[in-house]
């Protein structure tokens, strides 16, 4: 039930592809709201960073950490 290596590889790609589309909508409102491209140009760039920082709080939230190596299940087995 693993998948695949590729598939893993393809993921942060599709979190810079998602932000950069949500940045592009936003940048193309403000374009057309102010009618200004520095403007506009200024809004693209925040608001790709701000929704590739909240994607990555979320995917670090989501994601359960590896048990370290020579960890055990239950800290009263007596072999702490």
């Amino acid at each position: 039930m693993s998948q695949s290596r590729s598939f893993n590889a393809l993921r942060p790609m599709e979190y810079v592809a998602l932000s950069g589309v949500v940045a592009l909508f936003a940048g193309a409102i403000f374009l057309m709201v102010t009618r200004d491209p520095l403007i506009a140009s200024v809004v693209v760039g925040g608001v790709f960073v701000i929704v590739i920082i909240g994607l990555a709080m979320m995917v670090l939230a989501m994601s359960p950490n590896k048990k370290p190596e020579g960890e055990w299940d239950k800290p009263d087995t007596g072999n702490d």
